[in-house]
């Protein structure tokens, strides 16, 4: 396969961009949105070219461990970062244990879009050095995403209701 499946995702929130941007940038809000439904913990957030999101999702007895590596930082208007899926408790590149094709490592970039009262985000995740077999289930999954980050979403208008109202 030549061609990459892309999933994107556009959204407008009812806030500053800046907010916005905080909401996806400080550890104390961005765990209470990232991985619904999980127990998210933040291992260590370094936003900075070069530096690491260390993030654990715990479900009861199971966590799933990922590492993100952020590429481009350019507050509050764009980051972008390599996206490791799965990881071991070490931080160790593994595939994903529920879903053994899923692509190992992705490309995500986030936009934030001054609107004034309003801000446009789009997310966009890309496969990065994937199998044939990654990209086939990445491409095959991309119409069940919008599920999860939707609930995160939803989460996320919660916060920026809470930030605004002092």
């Amino acid at each position: 396969m030549s061609d990459l499946p892309e999933y994107t995702l556009d959204r407008s929130f009812a806030a500053p961009r800046e907010l916005v941007w905080r909401a996806w940038t400080d550890p104390e809000l961005l765990n209470r949105w990232y991985g619904p439904g999980a127990d998210t913990v933040i291992h260590e957030f370094e936003l900075e070219p070069g530096g690491c999101w260390l993030n654990e999702m715990r479900w009861g007895e199971t966590s799933n461990f990922q590492k993100v590596v952020f590429l481009e930082v350019d507050p509050p208007a764009k980051m972008v970062w390599q996206h490791h899926s799965s990881t071991d408790a070490e931080w160790n590149d593994a595939p994903n244990p529920m879903m053994p094709d899923w692509p190992r490592v992705f490309i995500t970039t986030v936009t934030f879009t001054d609107r004034g009262e309003r801000t446009d985000v789009r997310l966009s995740q890309v496969p990065h050095e994937a199998t044939d077999a990654e990209i086939a289930c990445f491409a095959e999954a991309m119409s069940n995403m919008d599920g999860g980050w939707g609930s995160g979403y939803a989460m996320i208008d919660e916060i920026l209701a809470e930030l605004q109202a002092g």
